[in-house]
């Protein structure tokens, strides 16, 4: 059984003392709920894996307590990495580096990078700092579906195979981190987040973005992932009561992720989830709203992309990618 505590001094040793035993303990940071195992230890990092369903070859992120841990698990930590760490650590960027023997295949994926960040949320820091390593962490779900942004969506998932979830509130962000690929040259934005791309460039100059085709794989690089059981379809704002309209008569039920569009006339069975018009509120309401979808069991959800700038472009990111085509089992 799972058991769920507050963030007090003697959950957070236990939360500690758990990873150290190579369990499993989820936790809150100002992206995501974090599924967190003890990355120098194969079995638990295994263990982490078999919880979410995950494939072995996609890579994990280590968090970190503080940057001058980089050196422990990169090969080397070039300028780029230092000025970026400087600039937004503690928060939600992970940098892509060379990795060293520390990081090991497992974590890896079998590549020859690390993803490395160190969070800012006050509880993964202090656990951060009780534990004295590195915590892998990825998104506290099941592969590829939508990501936890509280304790109750961590439970609804990973009840059983989790020993504890510490429950900080509501994750602040809502989206997972920017990451930049710092590995080979030219610094690549590889994932979109609240990091932007615009803040990245002030600081490093240029990015390049890379095919995907030659990119690392990273978190959330598959064409699906951050999906709802319901399918997602993107549309223009000026069709979304139409295709609605199309979709109940077919005796499907459909929400619509609205941000003020004209939606009258709409048939009573649609279900209109409203979404904030500010795009930071936006990333922190929207997998809250993609799981409502599933808890009014719908099968379709319509949503509009915002303007891609700023952290409008990480939200693009991700409804495109709950809207991207899904394997067959």
């Amino acid at each position: 059984m799972t058991l769920v505590l507050p963030p007090t001094p003697d959950s957070l040793r236990l939360a500690a003392d758990l990873l150290r035993q190579g369990r499993l303990v989820a936790f809150p940071t100002e992206t995501v709920y974090g599924l967190g195992a003890a990355a120098e230890n194969p079995a638990a990092v295994r263990a982490m894996f078999a919880a979410k369903g995950r494939p072995a070859d996609h890579p994990v992120i280590v968090h970190l307590s503080q940057a001058s841990q980089l050196r422990d698990w990169a090969a080397e930590v070039p300028p780029p990495a230092e000025r970026l760490a400087a600039a937004f650590w503690p928060g939600p960027l992970t940098l892509v580096l060379r990795r060293n023997k520390r990081a090991s295949d497992l974590v890896t994926g079998g590549l020859e990078t690390v993803g490395l960040r160190v969070p800012s949320h006050p509880v993964a820091r202090e656990l951060l700092q009780q534990f004295g390593g590195g915590i892998a962490a990825p998104s506290a779900n099941r592969f590829g579906r939508v990501s936890p942004t509280t304790a109750e969506h961590v439970l609804s998932e990973l009840d059983g195979p989790v020993d504890l979830i510490l429950d900080g509130g509501p994750c602040t962000v809502g989206l997972e981190s920017t990451i930049v690929d710092l590995s080979r040259g030219l610094p690549a934005l590889l994932r979109p987040g609240c990091i932007t791309a615009e803040q990245l460039v002030a600081v490093l100059g240029p990015l390049s973005i890379p095919e995907a085709s030659v990119a690392p794989r990273v978190s959330g690089s598959l064409e699906s992932h951050y999906a709802p059981q319901a399918c997602v379809e993107l549309i223009e704002p000026d069709r979304l009561a139409a295709r609605a309209t199309q979709l109940a008569a077919q005796n499907l039920k459909v929400a619509v992720l609205s941000r003020g569009e004209s939606l009258a006339a709409l048939p009573e069975s649609v279900v209109v989830i409203a979404l904030p018009n500010d795009d930071a509120e936006l990333g922190h309401m929207l997998y809250a709203a993609l799981r409502r979808v599933d808890e009014l069991e719908c099968n379709v959800a319509l949503a509009t992309l915002p303007i891609e700038q700023g952290i409008g472009a990480a939200v693009a990111d991700r409804l495109r990618k709950a809207a991207g085509p899904r394997a067959v089992s």
